[in-house]
């Protein structure tokens, strides 16, 4: 396939085709079990074991970026499968403390067991909350669909007292986001805004994606005024320009807010930013559950489709240009 007969497929229709490929289990037990997927997953992934991950992180922090970690998880069916999920994270921030590195991991409550009961999910939770506070780690909460909202938000709220280094994810592809982004303000939470990577009805998001841009650019203005060092993930040089225009403007330093970026998706800006002296964190995942997050790297921004591609049929597939 070429990259022009790829461009003629309605970019909609392939984010959406992509994003529904990410729930087929049985598609990424499949994936899982090709070697040609490695090349490609080893783009947005840092390995499927923990040492390699440790070594990623460490070229990463050399390379002067902060991070967070992900062990690549979620929507467990079992209390066994949630416990083992945690006792990773467990590992985890064991192994960054006793490598010297950053400890920061970022989590699903549906991973956690959420989908369960719960109790499952607060007892995973909690175990991990512990671990951080004695470690003095930061853990945050990601967000998933709009289905999840409330009861994310509603847990974040309960097991905060346990460690108070704990912060959320809002989505500006939500219309709820702008309430939800005063009242978190208000607690002096700590809040990353992404712009969202799930598909959404109408009735609860934005279906244009001017209108999740300006919903965005609306509460990073929020966020800047009234948060307390919210992070900003997003790889639209336009949302980063007005961030940094917004902070100039009101003459909020640098050192109150970060940008955050997936590990493997525009290194390029990455390293404009880190050089302009603004602090940049990258997300970092690992673990062998990487499909469903793989696609949905695919679906945020559909050209990657291409290098996905072009990796299929010659090597050094880590070297193509950025997608």
């Amino acid at each position: 396939m070429s990259s022009v007969q790829t461009r003629e497929v309605p970019e909609h229709l392939l984010r959406s085709l992509l994003l529904a490929l990410s729930h087929q289990r049985a598609l990424g037990e499949a994936a899982v079990r090709i070697p040609l997927t490695r090349p490609m997953v080893g783009r947005f992934v840092a390995g499927q074991s923990l040492p390699e991950a440790l070594d990623v992180l460490e070229r990463v922090r050399d390379d002067g970026f902060d991070t967070t970690v992900d062990v690549l998880g979620e929507s467990v069916s079992s209390v066994e499968a949630a416990d083992a999920a945690a006792g990773r994270y467990l590992e985890t921030l064991d192994a960054l403390a006793a490598r010297g590195l950053e400890r920061n991991v970022s989590l699903k409550l549906t991973q956690m067991g959420l989908d369960i009961g719960h109790d499952v999910a607060r007892e995973n939770v909690g175990r991990i909350l512990r671990t951080a506070a004695q470690l003095d780690a930061f853990v945050r909460i990601d967000m998933e669909d709009h289905t999840k909202t409330d009861a994310t938000l509603a847990f974040w709220r309960e097991v905060r007292p346990i460690h108070p280094a704990t912060g959320v994810v809002l989505q500006s592809a939500l219309r709820r986001s702008e309430q939800d982004v005063d009242a978190i303000s208000a607690e002096r939470g700590r809040v990353r805004l992404c712009k969202g990577a799930y598909n959404e009805p109408a009735s609860v998001a934005y279906p244009d994606k001017e209108d999740v841009d300006r919903a965005y650019a609306r509460i990073a203005e929020k966020l800047l005024l009234h948060g307390v060092h919210p992070a900003f993930a997003t790889h639209d040089t336009r949302m980063i320009n007005h961030v940094v225009r917004f902070a100039r403007e009101h003459r909020i330093d640098r050192d109150r807010f970060e940008f955050q970026m997936l590990y493997g998706v525009r290194r390029d800006l990455q390293d404009r930013l880190a050089r302009a002296g603004y602090r940049v964190r990258l997300y970092v995942p690992y673990g062998t559950q990487w499909y469903p997050y793989y696609m949905r790297r695919l679906a945020e921004r559909p050209a990657n489709v291409l290098f996905m591609l072009r990796a299929m049929t010659r090597e050094g597939f880590g070297r193509d240009g950025e997608g």
